[in-house]
């Protein structure tokens, strides 16, 4: 296991959830810390508890290019250099393909996958310099469709793939590339559509087996750090998510799907009702975000 004490981490989405978790856990153990985000006040929240010795906070929009170089030539001027990335920033969306507000389908794709482009073609070569580690978080949503959450879906596989490309393209470079893959975690993404939407919950109480369950963030911080460490492939959280990538063939099968189609009739035309009562197909806080 390799020491994070000293190295510098580039986290987006650092100013709360997971994000923040892994910071403040690899704060403790001596790490220098880059955090972005685009929400000021949330990101002025962690630099307080954390103090600025060791971090440097940035608004910046992973959506931008542009922002994200300046993030990372910052990151470059503060400390000499990243070792780590944490490609974190992500949303989702409410509502099956008929229903979801295409602005909000292109949101999320922006942000999941384009996001996670730019975050690492910004940091790159200073983790090429510095032969880093840099972790793409996707999701169970890579192996396992859900309902109800088709761009959130997409773009969890396609980051998936995006790196396992990158890995192929750095690893004669001393650089490794994980990807992390995530059951339900009690994050805001989780609780603000169970709070907007009754049938999401509902939805997640039928799904089978361990699929329903959901995981802390503290326990979801704890993989991910032990997962930077060891310059994993692959995190999965819990442990039995893993399973689940080599059940993928299966699950995309009519018979995989058997359990999660029995519900689709009676649980998607109610939540679509409620996405449409609702007149939004994200989160308020996200729609605010967007707004300011």
């Amino acid at each position: 296991m390799s020491s994070v004490r000293g190295k510098v981490v580039f986290i987006t989405g650092g100013a709360a959830g997971v994000g923040a978790e892994v910071a403040h856990r690899l704060h403790a153990k001596g790490a220098k810390l880059v955090l972005t985000d685009i929400d000021e006040d949330l990101l002025t929240r962690q630099r307080d508890e954390l103090g600025t010795d060791r971090v440097l906070t940035i608004v910046a929009d992973v959506r931008d290019l542009p922002a994200m170089q300046g993030a990372a030539a910052a990151a470059v001027e503060r400390f000499g250099g990243i070792d780590i990335v944490l490609a974190n920033a992500g949303i989702a969306s409410y509502g099956s393909v008929l229903q979801v507000d295409p602005e909000a389908f292109k949101r999320v794709l922006d942000i999941n996958v384009l996001g996670v482009f730019h975050t690492v073609r910004a940091t790159l070569p200073s983790v090429i310099e510095r032969r880093g580690y840099v972790l793409i978080v996707s999701s169970l949503a890579a192996y396992a469709a859900a309902p109800g959450l088709a761009p959130y879906n997409a773009s969890k596989a396609a980051v998936e793939h995006f790196a396992n490309a990158l890995r192929l393209e750095v690893a004669h470079r001393g650089v490794d590339v994980g990807s992390a893959h995530m059951s339900w975690i009690d994050t805001a993404l989780v609780r603000d559509s169970k709070a907007d939407m009754s049938t999401f919950g509902e939805m997640l109480s039928r799904l089978p087996g361990p699929l329903k369950t959901t995981t802390s963030v503290a326990r979801c911080g704890e993989a991910f750090v032990k997962g930077i460490e060891r310059r994993r492939t692959r995190v999965n959280c819990p442990g039995w998510v893993g399973l689940v990538r080599w059940l993928r063939p299966i699950l995309s099968t009519r018979v995989g799907e058997m359990p999660v189609r029995a519900i689709v009739p009676d649980i998607l035309p109610r939540m679509d009702a409620e996405v449409a009562a609702l007149g939004r197909s994200t989160s308020a806080h996200n729609e605010e975000l967007e707004q300011d």
